[in-house]
């Protein structure tokens, strides 16, 4: 991974062409694109869009060992973010031994799929992270101690740290310190692959660097004001602009370019979705942790071919596909981004448009991963999200339906509680299609019917209108007669009205 920490010149778009592969060199992922349930290229030999995107995130895997790092630790605008040999520290200020246990189990797993090599851990229990160096003196002169013994190059923190914690403890431990939140932001830096995406990734990594911004010796020095030299006059010696200065004015002004394109991309958005919810077809939108499955149910539902993968924040970009129903009615599935834990702020701010699909849809699919050793702390997570997300909008809550897949890796007992917990929920497995047919009845009968019923007869000629019939309406009777089709079926409004002219009364 070659993301530079402090150059705020650095797009997403140079992130992302330089990111390294999100499982270690040799793994096998569980949850790959080879195994998809649904891969409707596999028999043509040809490889779907998800497949050829996994295959280049696996030619760009991290080269153990090397490393470009400078010696110096204080020279932080000119070195590299490299995560290579890490430990992980973590405070626990609440919640029981398994939920912190949990925590950083998840971290791990984010600096696994950030492309590091993770040695050691460190908990501490407190009763809220110290102010100064967020695990106190004592604890931090070990966390030196286990660097030196495992070799580390880096320390990752499981919470956001403030730029004086960052800064204090890298002077104690001696190497590189980010937080949980710059380890996402790298992450997201690496999977984004649309142009809107990008956009908003660039947006949050600057978001977060802008109060950070650091240097030391020359950096720091003041160029001369007015005229340079002692003989500018009177009014024209000072301090002029500092170099730190200079790098947060020019962040300012790549932040509101980036605002402006998100702006503009985000009306993009609204029309699609504008004409989406004018068709009357009804919209889906999978929401879920990160890694719950979401993309392996979308390919399972609509063969869609999207990227799977075995790592967290595997996709970020919006997929939208159409499906259709056992009675043949249409509906729009949208894969939306992951959600996590303590999900950085810049992200849900910079991804808003993304996750306003979720207001919009007339149904959620939340869809949970059984296999998960604490599946109910991740749906609080995600509900959480979806809720600041509708506060914002204003908008309804739609209907949710819970579906815990990873049925297959579960545990019998984890299952069975999920159960009594969740009654109306559906078991599904995405890897081996476990459930899908039970899901797709049942979507059949949440999702809501048209409710106008009509009886025409429609010319052979409009055969437009009996597509419309087809893919928005039921129909529970046709026959074809001499002058057109009879047909008597359930439609929605708008239908209905284009076809009042052709009803047997008119």
């Amino acid at each position: 991974m070659t993301k530079s920490h402090d150059n705020q010149e650095s797009t997403a778009d140079e992130s992302a062409d330089s990111g390294a592969d999100s499982s270690p060199a040799g793994e096998q992922a569980e949850y790959t694109a080879d195994e998809s349930d649904y891969a409707a290229s596999s028999g043509s030999g040809n490889p779907s869009v998800g497949e050829m995107q996994l295959s280049e995130r696996g030619a760009l895997r991290r080269v153990a060992g090397l490393s470009t790092e400078l010696e110096d630790v204080t020279e932080v605008e000119y070195r590299q973010l490299r995560l290579e040999r890490v430990v992980l520290v973590g405070v626990w200020t609440q919640g029981t031994a398994e939920q912190a246990e949990s925590s950083m189990a998840e971290l791990a797993a984010l600096a696994d799929t950030a492309g590091s090599e993770v040695l050691d851990s460190l908990v501490q229990r407190r009763d809220k992270p110290d102010t100064a160096t967020y695990i106190g003196s004592g604890k931090a002169q070990e966390l030196r101690e286990i660097v030196l013994s495992t070799g580390a190059d880096t320390v990752v923190c499981d919470g956001e740290l403030t730029p004086a914690q960052l800064t204090a403890l890298e002077k104690i431990v001696k190497v590189k310190v980010i937080d949980r939140t710059a380890l996402i932001l790298d992450i997201f830096a690496q999977h984004a692959t649309s142009r809107e995406g990008k956009a908003q990734v660039a947006f949050a990594q600057m978001e977060y660097m802008l109060p950070r911004l650091r240097g030391w010796g020359e950096s720091m020095s003041r160029q001369a004001g007015g005229r340079a030299g002692s003989n500018g006059g009177v009014g024209l010696r000072g301090p002029g602009e500092t170099k730190i200065e200079t790098d947060r004015r020019r962040i300012r002004e790549r932040m509101a370019k980036l605002r402006r394109e998100i702006k503009a991309m985000k009306a993009a958005r609204d029309t699609k979705r504008t004409r989406r919810l004018r068709s009357d077809i009804p919209a889906v939108a999978i929401v879920g942790y990160t890694n719950a499955g979401k993309s392996s149910l979308l390919n399972s539902l609509t063969g869609a071919g999207v990227l799977v993968e075995n790592a967290l924040f595997a996709t970020l970009d919006p997929t939208t596909r159409r499906a259709s129903l056992e009675d043949g009615r249409e509906y729009v599935l949208t894969d939306t981004v992951g959600f996590v834990r303590h999900l950085p702020t810049q992200l849900i701010e910079a991804f808003r448009s993304t996750l306003e699909e979720v207001a919009d849809a007339n149904l959620l699919m939340h869809v949970v991963d059984g296999s998960d050793a604490l599946p109910t702390e991740q749906i609080k997570a995600v509900r959480e999200v979806i809720t600041d997300v509708l506060r914002e909008t204003n908008s309804p809550a739609p209907p949710e339906l819970i579906v815990v897949n990873k049925i297959d890796a579960a545990d019998p007992v984890t299952l069975t509680q999920l159960r009594a917990l969740l009654p109306g929920a559906v078991f599904v497995s995405a890897k081996t299609g476990e459930g899908i047919a039970e899901l797709r009845a049942h979507l059949a009968e949440v999702l809501v019917r048209p409710d106008v019923e009509v009886d025409v007869l429609v010319p052979y000629h409009r055969g437009d209108l009996m597509a419309k019939i087809h893919s928005d309406g039921t129909i529970l009777e046709s026959a074809h007669e001499e002058s057109g089709t009879r047909v008597h079926a359930r439609v929605p409004q708008m239908l209905a009205s284009a076809l009042v002219e052709y009803a047997p009364s008119a």
